[in-house]
Order: structure tokens, then C-alpha cells, then sequence
């Protein structure tokens, strides 16, 4: 199910009695943080509210965030009960994630697994890929293989297995294949819009409460590249 809300600039890929599950833009930002922009999660609630006419509190619970920069699924719970047993299903890498990525430099392999040790820079908030573990590093591994070769860009089909922080962004970078306008991680330009070539593209779970597979795509941004793709 794809619903646009104009009212509330919303992409809904799915949304049912437990779950709501929407196409996050560039520049959204999933939850509140110090910027004091309004976030996602703001916004869904006043759909909800207004939707069903919900006097009072709305209930919505983040399972998971995606990058500022970054577009595609992001899944919000409508009640505690699915929050609690998504949040469960989420670190217990129960879901299959699937994400899109368009680079510039070639990587060396068709398709490959890469494991590396990220660690994490909280001053600047980012995160480096080291070969070997180093001292508060965390394991990170992500397949990827060459979906699409364009004239100077290649899109790349990524299978996460593990989450860590900009795992794909400082593991693409550490092959030389950063991700395109990812100033942070070495690409030498930005996107006219601010974010950069990484979309949510896929994710496939177990619903948390009538136990179905749930499988939802999330369409790539309106934009040139990403059409090519």
C-alpha cells in the first residue's frame, strides 16, 4: 500500500493497526535532536491524530532511525506491544534490510561480503571501518553487489546484517567507493539537495502481532540518477 498524505507530506508504504510504516525524504530526521527541528515522528503522529480523530496523546514508537541524509523505509509502532516485540525482532537482526546505494569509483568486486570494525567518533559523530579490531570497534558486515553501471556511477545492492552507526557509509569508504555526496566520508562533492545516494530500499519482517511476513519497497527519490537506477 503507497498512500501520499499531501496534507501532511507523508509517503505511507504500509500501515495497519500496530504499525506504520513511511518513505523517509532527504533532511527528515526520524526523531527530535538538538537541531530542534520538527521531526518524523511529529509528523506521523498528527496523521494519526488527524486520520482517526485521537483526542489526547498519540502513542508512536521509533524502532529504528535512518540518516538524516539518507531516504527509504523507516517503520513507526502504534502501539507498545508492537514496539516492544519490533524493538526485539530489530536487535535480534530477525528482518532482512536491503538498501541501494549509488558510487562513483568502481569497487574492485563485482559483489562481495566486507567485514570490518567500526568505530565510533561521538565529537564528530562519525564512524571509521578498520581492517582489524581495535579498542571499542564492533564487528560490522554488509554484502553488496553491482545492480546497475551507469556512465560515471554504479548503484550497488546492499544486504546489511548487522547495524552499526554510518556502517554502510565508513564500510563503502574504506573500499574507496563513498557514497555519492557523502562529504563526511569522502566523496569530493555534495548533492544539490544536501543528502546523499543511500536509500532504504527494502525490508522483509515477521509482523509483530498477526505473525504474516511482511514485505515492503520503498520508491527511490524523484531525482535523475536514482531513476537510472
Amino acid at each position: 500500500m503507497k498512500v501520499i498524505s499531501n496534507k501532511h507530506n507523508l509517503q505511507i508504504l504500509h500501515e495497519d493497526n500496530h504499525l506504520i510504516v513511511v518513505n523517509k525524504r532527504v533532511g527528515d530526521i526520524v526523531q527530535g535532536d538538538k537541531t530542534g527541528d520538527k521531526p518524523l515522528s511529529e509528523v506521523v503522529k498528527e496523521y494519526i491524530k488527524d486520520k482517526y480523530n485521537k483526542p489526547g496523546e498519540v502513542f508512536l514508537g521509533v524502532v529504528h532511525r535512518l540518516d538524516r541524509p539518507t531516504t527509504g523505509i523507516v517503520v513507526f509502532a502504534r502501539t507498545s506491544k508492537a514496539l516492544t516485540r519490533m524493538n526485539e525482532l530489530f536487535s535480534s537482526r530477525e528482518t532482512q534490510k536491503t538498501y541501494w546505494a549509488v558510487v562513483k569509483n568502481r569497487p574492485s568486486k563485482s559483489e562481495d561480503t566486507l567485514i570490518h570494525y567500526i568505530k565510533r567518533n561521538e565529537k564528530n559523530n562519525t564512524s571509521k571501518a578498520h581492517t582489524k579490531e581495535v579498542p571499542d570497534s564492533k564487528k560490522a558486515s554488509l554484502e553488496y553487489k553491482i545492480i546497475k553501471e551507469l556512465d560515471n556511477y554504479f548503484g550497488l545492492e546492499i544486504q546489511l546484517h548487522t547495524g552499526r552507526h554510518h556502517q554502510i557509509r565508513a564500510q563503502l569508504s574504506a573500499i574507496g567507493s563513498p557514497i555519492k555526496g557523502d562529504l563526511k566520508y569522502g566523496f569530493d562533492r555534495s548533492n544539490p539537495d544536501g543528502g546523499i545516494h543511500l536509500h532504504a530500499r527494502k525490508l522483509v519482517f515477521v509482523h509483530p502481532v498477526s505473525k504474516e511476513e511482511i514485505i515492503i519497497t520503498a520508491p527511490t527519490p524523484d531525482e535523475v540518477i536514482w531513476k537510472a537506477i
